[in-house]
């Protein structure tokens, strides 16, 4: 009867040559000559979850309904690499999720059939068949190992201070922080400052009995003196331990909405188009260079981190940086559409420039200096006013204007967005840094300045390789 049902099934026409038929010995036996499933091991509630169906442009899209999905909390990277390791057969870990090709084939197509002969194997092939847990080995491997900490930035500023008559310029420069932790703000015609040990505020100077009011502050690196550029043209420098102006330098015909220090030297950026640096040493500190390049307003200025390299921003669209050997720009970068106030060097790799461009622009874009080549390039999605790097990480904060009047903090190189703050209700144009590289200060039309917690004093521990860092290939 046995063959009798074998030969019905397999006879079809009279023109069909008979099969032969194989009754080998199960050991050696390959498998029929019909694909049958095999439907032992199918988690049909699973499988039939996560069936592709067609998006509108004819692609595959993935659709699971989990009772317990991925919610956006701090465990669902965790969650994620289980789903894989259980549910797709797919070897991941918290951080690692496997080849792209390989993850992608198992969540376009999941194996719902298996045309296999079913064989005895466990999941992984390591665990037991008398094991009582409903995971496999590499699960708990991957829920028993040490998890990173995971970062967190405030949402809200830990501090907000009142600044009346803070002015709504783009171009200006009212706010910075000095080394010794004393923060000075322009408002107005005076100059106030605010230091962080003890809440304590003094003003500095008023310049109303001169008719001229503050467009600048740069603190010098030691923190003992304090450039201020007035609306006249004029850079006045203060000891502020004495609170005694000690020199008052002409030059500029227009006014000074950009300053910068490098020891002894200050440099200056004016509305007359024109740069000025002057060594404070000589008595009276007549201008040692005049650096002549930018067509309309200089409104950002920033020396490089060995003060070899001075980078200087323009309502021309122009970045140029600057050597202390000609009078002409050594470099020249015009891809931003709009006005260049923010400016930032990398402390972590040298040579490495960073710079934000206007409404019209709207990118943070990098540059390689050492080869004169454009590196990256982010579209923020409004103004850019303010470039900062973190001390301690590879990481930097920039502050927005129209539209957004955000701040956010971006990983190098990668380009990610670690967060964003809102709270200003006008943009954020100023910002300054601790000394510490832990907290800012943002400054607003809103006439307020918001202190933020942004970056981590713990130094990474793993340093990126860059083409820009020169020294990592010497012994």
């Amino acid at each position: 009867m046995v063959l009798g049902c074998i030969s019905t099934d397999l006879l079809y026409s009279a023109e069909k040559p008979r099969r032969s038929l194989n009754f080998g010995s199960p050991s050696k036996q390959r498998g029929g000559d019909r694909f049958i499933p095999t439907r032992a091991n199918n988690a049909w509630e699973v499988n039939f979850a996560l069936l592709p169906e067609h998006s509108k442009d004819g692609s595959k899209v993935l659709k699971a309904d989990f009772s317990s999905s991925n919610d956006g909390t701090k465990d669902s990277s965790a969650y994620s690499a289980l789903l894989h390791n259980e549910l797709l057969g797919v070897s991941s870990d918290e951080n690692s999720y496997g080849t792209d090709e390989r993850r992608m084939h198992s969540i376009t197509n999941p194996s719902l059939y298996s045309f296999s002969p079913a064989k005895a194997r466990n999941r992984d092939g390591m665990t037991s068949p008398y094991s009582l847990s409903p995971v496999s080995n590499k699960t708990h491997r991957m829920l028993s190992s040490p998890r990173k900490a995971t970062r967190k930035i405030s949402k809200i500023p830990f501090k907000v201070l009142d600044a009346p008559e803070l002015q709504d310029d783009f171009y200006l420069n009212l706010v910075d922080w000095s080394s010794q932790n004393v923060l000075s703000v322009g408002l107005g015609t005076c100059v106030y400052l605010w230091n962080a040990y003890t809440s304590q505020v003094t003003r500095l100077c008023d310049l109303s009995n001169d008719s001229d009011s503050v467009t600048s502050v740069s603190w010098s690196d030691r923190g003992d003196r304090v450039a201020v550029g007035t609306h006249e043209g004029l850079v006045q420098v203060w000891d502020v331990g004495s609170n005694k102006r000690l020199s008052v330098l002409d030059g500029h015909t227009a006014r000074v909405g950009a300053l910068a220090w490098s020891g002894d030297t200050v440099a200056s950026g004016s509305r007359d188009r024109h740069i000025l640096q002057r060594d404070l040493r000589v008595v009276r500190a007549a201008p040692i260079r005049k650096l002549l390049g930018h067509r309309q307003e200089v409104c950002g200025l920033k020396w490089s981190p060995d003060n070899l390299h001075l980078a200087s921003g323009g309502n021309d669209n122009k970045l140029f940086v600057w050597n202390l050997h000609t009078a002409c720009p050594a470099q020249t970068y015009t891809d931003h559409n709009a006005a260049v106030k923010a400016i930032a060097w990398s402390p972590h790799h040298h040579g490495l420039l960073a710079s934000g461009g206007g409404t019209a622009d709207r990118h943070i874009r990098f540059w390689n200096t050492l080869t004169c080549q454009p590196l990256q390039a982010v579209d923020t999605g409004s103004q850019v006013c303010n470039l900062a790097w973190s001390k301690h990480a590879s990481e930097l904060v920039s502050t927005h204007g129209y539209s957004q009047n955000q701040i956010l903090v971006w990983k190098y190189p990668s380009l990610c967005q670690v967060a964003k703050l809102t709270g200003h209700s006008y943009r954020v144009l100023y910002l300054a840094m601790a000394p510490d590289g832990e907290a800012i200060v943002t400054g607003a039309g809103d006439e307020t300045l918001r202190f933020w917690n942004v970056f981590s004093k713990a130094r990474n521990q793993k340093e990126s390789k860059s083409a820009l860092n020169l020294f990592h290939s010497l012994r």
